[in-house]
């Protein structure tokens, strides 16, 4: 069984109740037919149901009246959740009336309801931007405790069966943080780490801290917040297996890391990888799926209380479906 069939059979495992507020949108509803269709998650759907009903007839989907759908314009618990994201947002200056137009957002709307605990995770952006699908969840489901900067980490399997978890490797941040502080970047690490468990599957998570340098061998001030980070790191969660900062091939390589790291445990033997900064992350990963064959999922972000994805809007079909599946795993773990 492969990394994504194993996703799968998790989501399947405790079923958890996703909400797709883009369900006027193609893609996003003949993957939400599919979901529906292999019961790996229950589905709550946003969108005008008339046109999403034309829409299933017009594909030809035969599942999609096994999904809640929740129209923006006429739901039933609108002044509710108007009632509750104005007092959310009352020091912000948000009054009662933004909050009941805000209500009608889709994006918004579906946080209320996983806000409310009617559901447990969402996701979006074959519609939306980045920003649009980050601010309501931001602004009403909020950072998990301890946390206050949002991340993405990416899976990558590949056919180097030697490195990581036979092949698979998480790396984080691949999306969001563009310049990490040490305190950020110990965030992520911590994140990057519990998404390896959760998504990924890894009872062991070794996170190497990333750089140019290891242990010393060279000196400057983006290796100093490396260090830093490790620390802090390993101050948040102890039981962590955590060292930094190594560079690529000592993290990943048992020869190269006995080598330049003696007597590290992650030396060699990383399967979570940090990069110093988004540019690093986003770069390196690119470079593993285009030129070492990859295959990449995600990126998957964390940090936020209850798990909310963005998918990019070139997405396909089986981006989505996989999403959900992997959003399903990460709410599991949110409710430990």
């Amino acid at each position: 069984m492969d990394l994504v069939q194993q996703i799968i059979a998790r989501a399947k495992s405790n079923k958890q109740c996703i909400v797709l507020p883009e369900a006027e949108e193609e893609r996003t509803l003949k993957a939400a037919d599919m979901v529906l269709r292999d019961d790996i998650a229950d589905l709550i759907l946003i969108g005008n149901p008339d046109k999403v009903h034309a829409m299933a007839k017009e594909f030809g989907l035969q599942h999609i009246d096994k999904a809640t759908l929740i129209d923006p314009e006429n739901c039933e618990k609108s002044e509710e959740y108007a009632q509750l994201l104005a007092e959310l947002r009352k020091k912000k200056g948000m009054t009662i009336e933004q909050a009941r137009e805000l209500v009608k957002n889709p994006l918004y709307l579906g946080c209320m309801i996983i806000k409310t605990e009617g559901a447990d995770g969402q996701i979006s952006g074959a519609l939306s931007t980045t920003g649009d699908t980050l601010r309501p969840a931001l602004q009403i489901i909020k950072t998990a405790p301890g946390i206050t900067c949002v991340s993405g980490a990416m899976l990558l399997i590949t056919q180097a069966h030697q490195y990581g978890e036979d092949g698979i490797l998480v790396m984080g941040d691949v999306a969001v943080t563009p310049m990490p502080d040490e305190n950020q970047l110990a965030q992520i690490a911590v994140c990057t780490a519990q998404t390896a468990k959760s998504v990924a599957g890894f009872a062991d998570p070794r996170v190497a801290m990333l750089s140019f340098s290891t242990k010393g061998s060279a000196t400057h001030e983006v290796v100093d917040k490396v260090i830093a980070a490790t620390k802090i790191a390993k101050e948040m969660a102890p039981e962590l297996k955590i060292d930094g900062e190594l560079q690529a091939d000592a993290a990943l390589v048992p020869k190269v890391g006995e080598k330049k790291a003696p007597g590290s445990e992650i030396a060699g033997h990383a399967n979570v990888l940090v990069a110093p900064c988004l540019e690093v992350g986003n770069i390196a990963y690119k470079l593993i799926e285009r030129i070492g064959g990859a295959v990449a999922l995600g990126p998957i972000l964390q940090g936020i209380a209850r798990p909310v994805n963005d998918l990019s809007r070139g997405c396909s079909v089986d981006d989505i479906y996989k999403m959900v599946a992997i959003t399903a795993c990460q709410a599991m773990d949110a409710k430990k």
